[in-house]
């Protein structure tokens, strides 16, 4: 008997002489026909070993480097040609500087990217070709500066005149002051040992003087007034003044005044007061003196003594007297002022 698997083993549905090709001769039968293909051209041993650029792919990269390389080409001419002419100019200066590195970076690329783009060796012969053209905010090197513009506000600068110089002060060469100057109802009279006048009122003295004498009693004159002092500063130190006649002292021997200093009191007696130039120990008028004409009270008059010390009231604003412009008798010693 036959075994199970073998009663209920299906027929095959191939006869044995029918069966099935091989893998090979199956597919030839349904192989379509191959295209003549020509085979391809080995590339060159440098373009089979080249790496890939860097820029490839990257379009908006390769411009940027190609813009810096036209500015650096174009910055590096026109500092050259700038340097010939006017070398240190800032301008130049900053596009030489702003010019390395770009140019390295130019350099840099077109080795990574030489035939492969923009960025190649055409990219600078095509920056070679371009006018170099320098452009600044503020300063043009291939044309004049425009003016610049004026604003809303602007106005003209105008002309201002330089004050004139000031002339110093003058200084007047006398500094000696009007001893007289508070005397009322001031009236001259004439010149004669000295000078006399009318009125009443304080008297000072001439400048820093020294008090000598100083009395209301003295017999040699009318009215019994006689002070003197001697000048202790000016032109003038070291000669005697007096004050006679009808005057009272307010101050006594010894005592330091000033220019501001009441010595005496003019008082209206009838006589007035008579002022002048003193011997130099005190004791009379100078014109009594043998060597200044030793003219005493009965004249001639005017003396020179006397008109001396005229001149010199009217120099300080006294009014003049009378008989001012008259001749003078007498001498005038040496270290008195001009007559």
């Amino acid at each position: 008997m036959s075994s199970p698997a073998a009663r209920h083993r299906r027929p095959s549905r191939l006869p044995a002489a029918q069966s099935r090709p091989s893998a090979p001769a199956a597919r030839a039968g349904h192989r379509k026909p191959q295209r003549a293909v020509s085979e391809p051209v080995q590339p060159a041993a440098a373009a089979r070993h080249r790496k890939p650029s860097a820029l490839q792919g990257k379009p908006a990269k390769a411009t940027a480097v190609t813009a810096l390389a036209v500015s650096a080409a174009a910055a590096s001419a026109a500092a050259t040609q700038w340097s010939a002419g006017t070398s240190g100019h800032p301008a130049a200066a900053r596009a030489s500087a702003m010019s390395a590195p770009s140019a390295k970076l130019g350099a840099a690329d077109g080795r990574q990217g030489a035939g492969a783009g923009p960025a190649g060796p055409s990219a600078v012969a095509a920056a070679d070709q371009q006018p170099a053209l320098i452009y600044h905010p503020r300063i043009r090197l291939n044309s004049p500066q425009p003016p610049r513009p004026k604003g809303r506000h602007h106005r003209p600068a105008a002309a201002v005149a330089s004050p004139p110089a000031s002339s110093p002060p003058r200084v007047s060469s006398n500094p000696y002051s009007n001893p007289l100057r508070a005397v009322t109802r001031l009236i001259p009279e004439r010149v004669d040992m000295g000078v006399d006048f009318g009125g009443s009122g304080p008297v000072y003295p001439l400048g820093d003087a020294v008090i000598t004498n100083a009395t209301g009693s003295s017999s040699g004159w009318p009215g019994g007034g006689w002070i003197t002092y001697r000048l202790t500063d000016g032109p003038d130190a070291g000669l005697m003044v007096y004050v006679a006649e009808d005057v009272r002292p307010t101050v006594a021997a010894g005592e330091v005044v000033t220019p501001s200093t009441v010595i005496a009191t003019v008082y209206d007696g009838g006589t007035g007061i008579e002022t002048g130039w003193a011997m130099p120990d005190g004791a009379s008028a100078e014109s009594q003196l043998p060597e200044a004409g030793g003219i005493g009270g009965s004249g001639p008059f005017p003396t020179m003594v006397g008109l001396s010390f005229e001149n010199l009231l009217r120099s300080l604003g006294a009014p003049a007297a009378p008989n001012a412009d008259g001749s003078g008798y007498g001498a005038l010693p040496p270290g008195y002022p001009a007559a």
